[in-house]
């Protein structure tokens, strides 16, 4: 029994996936991503392996998640076979909406995997990347990866991710909870779940580490189970899986009923963005190629969209409204000077866009943690107390707005889960 280990640039995990598959008796044959997708339905399965995917362009996964190979890989999950996605193979798979699954091809996804956020004592101790050794507890085994764990069992395996935190709406939460599609939470060692840092590593919504679809033969999983012999169990599950011959169209259950929570917007539906009363706008742009905004047009181009893409860095920040003016551009040169906006050695104030027939969107994190870094750093590190509020955005403009439908259906520049779209209006 062979699985296809998907090579997309960027991924870097593809030796330890073989070698775990081949720990449970099974074969794994690398697949790269410029092959011949129809070559993928010889295999028997497929492992999306961790790294940097497109070196998370746009956002993590995304561009991957657009490659024409998925759809084979969706087409052939629809049959039964196990699709197992890694750290970045997971982020690939969700905003492909493999998982949970439940929508038609082009859907917006119905989850989110964004920026970590560690939370102690009702504070935040920490954001971004972590790598630990975590507890892993098994909420199921009626799936393609937990059959051979019995329910309850706890793994101790790595971690190692700086967008890790599933996030959802309440409701698909409870569809997730409630149709068995959580495969494994973070416990404590004795099995136990404590919402807080270290044992919820990133702020997962509910302790999620692994989610599946509701037929039960895709997982998404963030830890690394594949990097030590403690998680082999996921791997003997996919096995058993395939000698029974559930990938041939087994499992718990066929399809999803999961409803679509978020639904992606159209133009009309964008709100526009109005700056706060007083704000002031900082917006940056890279001196050398950028490459996220090139493979995002590189990406665009392969779906029959022939738009030209810049990429900004947006900054919308508010100060104490009674700072005199002398003050206010005082604060101003020393943000500029800190080096917490920008790096001057590669990037450059500019004016916001400007352009006849283009357009641009302003996209947003909900849970804007980079920018409440940067706030914290300049407040507590620079003693610029006079600042407010500060926000962070990218700023995507399309040099001919009559693909911005188009765009917007790939969500390719906003995963709506966890993202917000602004119509920014051209200076």
């Amino acid at each position: 029994m062979t699985i296809g280990i998907i090579q997309f640039p960027g991924t870097n995990c593809e030796r330890e996936s073989r070698l775990a598959l081949e720990r449970a008796g099974l074969e794994g044959r690398f697949f790269r991503w410029n092959q011949d997708p129809a070559l993928l339905r010889d295999l028997d399965g497929y492992l999306l392996a961790g790294g940097f995917s497109y070196e998370d362009r746009s956002r993590s996964g995304i561009i991957a998640a657009l490659d024409p190979l998925m759809e084979v890989i969706r087409q052939e999950s629809d049959r039964g076979k196990p699709v197992l996605g890694i750290c970045n193979g997971a982020q690939i798979l969700v905003e492909a909406g493999l998982v949970p699954g439940g929508g038609a091809p082009g859907d917006p996804p119905l989850v989110a995997l964004t920026t970590n956020r560690r939370v102690a004592r009702g504070r935040v101790v920490g954001t971004g990347f972590y790598n630990a050794w975590v507890t892993l507890r098994a909420e199921t085994d009626e799936t393609a990866f937990t059959g051979a764990i019995p329910r309850g069992t706890c793994l101790n395996v790595p971690a190692a991710h700086a967008e890790g935190r599933f996030v959802m709406s309440p409701q698909v939460y409870r569809e997730l909870d409630e149709g068995g599609m959580i495969a494994f939470r973070y416990t404590d060692e004795a099995g136990q779940v404590q919402e807080e840092f270290p044992v919820n590593p990133n702020g997962s919504e509910g302790n999620i580490a692994a989610i599946t679809n509701r037929r039960g033969n895709v997982m998404a999983i963030m830890p690394h189970p594949e990097r030590t012999p403690l998680g082999d169990g996921i791997f003997h599950s996919l096995r058993e899986y395939l000698e029974k011959g559930s990938g041939k169209g087994g499992g718990k259950g066929s399809g999803s009923e999961t409803p679509p929570a978020v639904t992606g917007p159209s133009r009309d539906e964008l709100p526009r963005f109005e700056p706060c009363q007083g704000a002031h706008e900082l917006v940056v742009r890279l001196i050398i190629t950028d490459n996220a905004a090139v493979s995002v047009e590189t990406a665009l181009a392969h779906r029959g969209v022939a738009a030209g893409i810049t990429r900004r860095v947006h900054w919308e920040l508010s100060l104490d409204p009674g700072l005199p003016q002398s003050r206010v551009q005082e604060v101003l040169e020393a943000i500029r000077a800190s080096g917490e906006l920008y790096n001057s050695n590669k990037e450059e104030l500019v004016p916001p866009p400007a352009g006849k027939g283009a357009v641009s969107l302003l996209v947003r994190e909900r849970d804007d943690i980079h920018g409440r870094r940067v706030l914290e750093a300049l407040q507590n590190w620079f003693g610029l107390q006079e600042i407010r509020s500060l926000r962070r955005g990218i700023l995507w403009t399309i040099d001919d707005e009559q693909w911005l439908e188009q765009i917007l259906a790939s969500h390719i520049l906003l995963n709506p889960v966890s993202q917000v779209g602004l119509l920014y209006d051209q200076g």
